[in-house]
């Protein structure tokens, strides 16, 4: 479940020796240096032994891909996970699917039928494991028999929101993945805010494709999507949204969506979803 460098790193990291994905890629960004690293080896063993998740760092064969062309500073380097973590092999199969927490009925089941229709096709479902959307997501996978990826902003034995604990173990029952950066607690609550923007950018960065529900406007409510929708951009990697313009302009709920309509973002539509299924 790890290897000699993944022990070793994740001996740095809960030491403090190292303090973030940059602070690695600067100082650590290589088998040798990591190997020269000086921490208490055995101690992290017999913690990793008695744990219930894998370990996995950036030297390992099977760590997923991360483009070239991604900032240092935004590429993951060590992750803890429980499941199948070559969900994360070929991005291709994957989509992002996410949005606000607090979806009505109408929004629910417009987004119920379009993870169907992804699942449908053979698509992995990407997500964060919040409530509202993200919650969505991940049930209509299990529901329906689809493979579901969760990125958390927490540890793995702190899942938050709480009420997501058996949606997290059905995940990795039904041979998903629920996978994290983090080992440790936050130390404030800046860094907790942190966190789940720098989550984030995970979901984006490991999907061919991100598709947004409904989420306010900055400013207006609830509207933490658009980091990964602004990730993706990043990253080149396309951007979709849910919108029916005769029910859902003037909607605050889908203010976001629409500000993201008019920045060049591709419309949800039948037609579309063909593309982006078959979107190499």
């Amino acid at each position: 479940m790890y290897s000699k460098l993944s022990l070793i790193l994740y001996a740095a990291v809960c030491e403090g020796k190292i303090k973030s994905n940059a602070n690695f890629w600067k100082n650590f960004s290589s088998r040798e240096k990591v190997e020269e690293i000086d921490v208490d080896v055995e101690k992290y063993e017999k913690i990793l032994k008695s744990a219930n998740y894998g370990v996995i760092c950036c030297f390992d064969e099977n760590f997923p891909q991360v483009s070239e062309s991604i900032k240092q500073s935004d590429k993951p380097f060590l992750f803890f996970y429980r499941g199948n973590i070559n969900l994360l092999k070929d991005i291709s199969k994957n989509v992002a699917v996410i949005g606000c927490l607090t979806p009505d009925e109408d929004i629910e089941q417009r987004e119920r039928k379009i993870v169907e229709q992804l699942i449908e096709n053979d698509m992995t479902i990407v997500s964060g494991l919040a409530n509202g959307c993200d919650t969505i997501a991940h049930k209509v996978c299990v529901e329906h028999g689809g493979k579901t990826v969760a990125f958390l902003p927490t540890i793995l034995d702190s899942i938050y929101p709480y009420k997501n604990i058996d949606l997290a173990n059905e995940i990795v029952e039904k041979g998903g993945l629920v996978i994290t950066e983090y080992v440790a607690k936050p130390k404030s609550r800046n860094e907790n805010i942190k966190r789940f923007i720098e989550r984030d950018r995970l979901q984006a960065m490991f999907s061919k494709a991100v598709v947004l529900i409904a989420s306010f406007k900055q400013g207006e409510g609830d509207s933490g999507s658009r980091h990964a929708m602004n990730k993706a951009k990043e990253y080149s990697h396309k951007r979709y949204v849910m919108f029916n313009e005769k029910t859902d302009n003037g909607k605050s709920i889908f203010g976001l969506n629409k500000q993201f309509l008019e920045e060049g973002a591709t419309m949800l539509t039948q037609k579309t979803m063909k593309e982006l299924v078959s979107m190499k």
